[in-house]
């Protein structure tokens, strides 16, 4: 039986990471590392009609994941626990471009997985005064 299930895992994976080239791969693994703030970058904002820049954002820095059409944010961690949120609007003359400044190492046969175990747990933050949250009345049957 664990034969067949160590067969079966082989071959889905086999099947499931054949489809990627190595510059997929590779780009993948480069892209979580610079989510994990390993990358150093340089970002760019330039408006297309003037010529000028804009902004440059320089340092470890992740592109935003779900920015819009007329959003881009850029996060970069300044120190240990340390970081800036960058938000900026893009149009129809202002664009940006991400620079790598140095190489970074990465494999393309295998994949980059990254679990972060205290991620699960999350911070929860309470505000307002705990005078203003009701008590629950318990209402008890009568005769007993």
């Amino acid at each position: 039986m664990k034969k067949v299930l160590a067969s079966i895992l082989l071959t889905s994976s086999l099947f499931l990471s054949g489809c990627d080239s190595d510059a997929d791969i590779a780009s993948r693994n480069i892209s979580q590392a610079a989510d994990m703030f390993e990358v150093d970058r340089r970002v760019v904002f330039y408006n297309g009609i003037t010529g000028d820049y804009i902004l440059s954002v320089e340092g470890r820095c992740s592109l935003g994941n779900s920015d819009t059409d007329k959003r881009m944010t850029v996060t970069c961690k300044t120190g240990p626990g340390m970081f800036k949120k960058h938000f900026l609007g893009l149009s129809n003359n202002v664009t940006f471009f991400a620079e790598q400044l140095e190489s970074k190492g990465a494999s393309v046969y295998h994949y980059r997985v990254i679990f972060k175990p205290q991620s699960i747990i999350p911070d929860i933050n309470i505000t307002g005064d705990i005078r203003q949250i009701p008590v629950p009345t318990v209402k008890v049957p009568s005769g007993q």
